[in-house]
């Protein structure tokens, strides 16, 4: 792990259980581990991730790593959105993140949205190390800002970078997003009504069912919004006329394979509202119930 000065932990599958063997992290990271999530039969680590004050300040740096032993699984989170403060002159906050799979283990991130304040400036990149039959969800996602007082889209600068890895350095998912003000257009401008933007990312045969049902959720909320507009044939000459045109989507959804042999998909989604996210999480993710002993999203 690079940078690991800000907090670490490593998980271990002890007499049959996946547990804590190593946990630090000091200011601005504070990790909590609670006792247990959900049924005593359910074999899964919930790690909540938050930072003093409720956000990140500006030139803030966390930068912290997660060990996920062989057969364990982990679920990595956070209890509000990760709130990003103002930027102070042009200083950027940033978070590096980087975790190691191990073999047949499950890796669940599922935080809440980043939620960027006028002006800030933020900077993630997450790495994640996994074999061929390791396991990945991973949901990255933020909001327009604090849309409810009035912000929309008013942050200066916002970068999230994910990168996956098959065998140490083998690349199947390199992904970057960039959201900057322009000279001539405003992040706000082009992203027109949308208030959310998100990416969730599946890798890994233990959530091959997880896949088909994303799949299969994604197909039919897009049949049903994006449908083609009625018309009817009248008059003497049997014009066609359009009766209307299909109104904007709420929420609008594609997913698509990865990696070799298809072993990873990624769902893209842009929103108007972050409860239509969080509905969608639910709705697709809810199916992880058993393995993780919560469902993701459900409160």
């Amino acid at each position: 792990m690079e940078n690991q000065d800000t907090g670490f932990v490593e998980v271990e599958r002890i007499r049959g259980k996946s547990t804590v063997t190593r946990c630090f992290s000091k200011y601005p990271l504070k990790f909590i581990v609670p006792t247990k999530v959900g049924p005593s039969s359910t074999d899964a680590v919930w790690i909540y991730s938050i930072s003093y004050g409720g956000g990140i300040v500006s030139g803030d740096c966390i930068s912290c790593g997660i060990s996920v032993g062989e057969g364990c699984t982990v679920v990595l989170t956070t209890q509000a959105s990760t709130k990003v403060y103002k930027s102070v002159g042009s200083k950027c906050s940033e978070q590096y993140v980087e975790a190691r799979i191990g073999k047949n283990a499950l890796l669940v991130v599922i935080p809440d949205p980043v939620t960027c304040f006028s002006t800030a400036r933020y900077c993630q990149k997450q790495v994640f190390r996994s074999f061929p039959d390791s396991n990945l969800v991973l949901v990255d996602w933020l909001t327009s800002g604090r849309y409810e007082n009035g912000e929309k889209w008013e942050f200066d600068f916002y970068r999230s970078t994910n990168h996956i890895f098959l065998d140490g350095d083998q690349p199947i998912f390199l992904d970057s997003t960039l959201l900057e003000q322009g000279p001539i257009t405003s992040i706000a401008e082009r992203m027109q009504d949308y208030h959310v933007i998100a990416m969730v990312v599946l890798v890994g045969k233990k959530l091959n069912h997880v896949k088909d049902l994303v799949q299969e959720l994604v197909k039919e909320m897009m049949s049903e919004q994006l449908y083609a507009p009625k018309s009817v044939i009248s008059g003497p000459h049997k014009k066609i006329k359009f009766m209307h045109s299909p109104p904007r989507p709420a929420l609008i959804a594609s997913c698509s394979s990865f990696g070799p042999k298809g072993i990873g998909m990624v769902v893209r989604i842009a929103a108007e509202t972050t409860e239509a996210v969080y509905q969608f999480l639910r709705d697709s993710l809810g199916i992880l119930e058993p393995l993780l002993g919560v469902a993701p999203y459900c409160s």
